[in-house]
């Protein structure tokens, strides 16, 4: 079986080399495939995932043993796993699940490495409100899209 810190080790040397992308998730599974989620400071684009692809792949020896390689994006429905990613995002329209299963929408205002502040708009009968939130308080996050 092919070893998750050595494909790790792997990722963070050839990302190393770019300070504007980093690993957001790797899974291997017991049958040797790989699954590498990457995302960045401004995106990430298909090249990105192709050369960290062939990257991972020419420091593998598939006459050793066989594997499925998949890198690939943060998705733009992905939850957001990092600090870095909020710090990306700010400015954008945030859908925040919290561990009772309250949701909560707005604009994420601000983000640092412990937590971040999400303004909800008011409405007739609610004042605006302000939440700061620690990452360790939520269950998840996610950019709200907007058609």
């Amino acid at each position: 079986m092919i070893d998750k810190l050595q494909i790790l080790e792997i990722v963070d040397d050839e990302l190393s080399k770019c300070d504007d992308k980093f690993v957001v998730g790797l899974k291997v599974t017991t049958d040797n495939r790989i699954f590498v989620d990457i995302d960045g400071d401004n995106g990430i684009s298909i090249d990105d995932c192709i050369a960290l692809s062939r990257a991972i792949e020419s420091r593998l020896d598939r006459d050793t043993e066989d594997f499925e390689l998949n890198v690939s994006s943060a998705g733009a429905d992905a939850p957001l796993k990092m600090p870095r990613q909020y710090r990306r995002h700010v400015g954008r329209s945030l859908t925040v699940v919290l561990p009772d299963g309250e949701r909560i929408e707005g604009t994420l205002t601000e983000a640092d490495d412990t937590h971040f502040v999400l303004f909800t708009k008011g409405t007739k009968k609610t004042p605006p409100v302000e939440h700061n939130l620690a990452y360790s308080d939520i269950k998840t996050a996610r950019v709200t899209l907007q058609f």
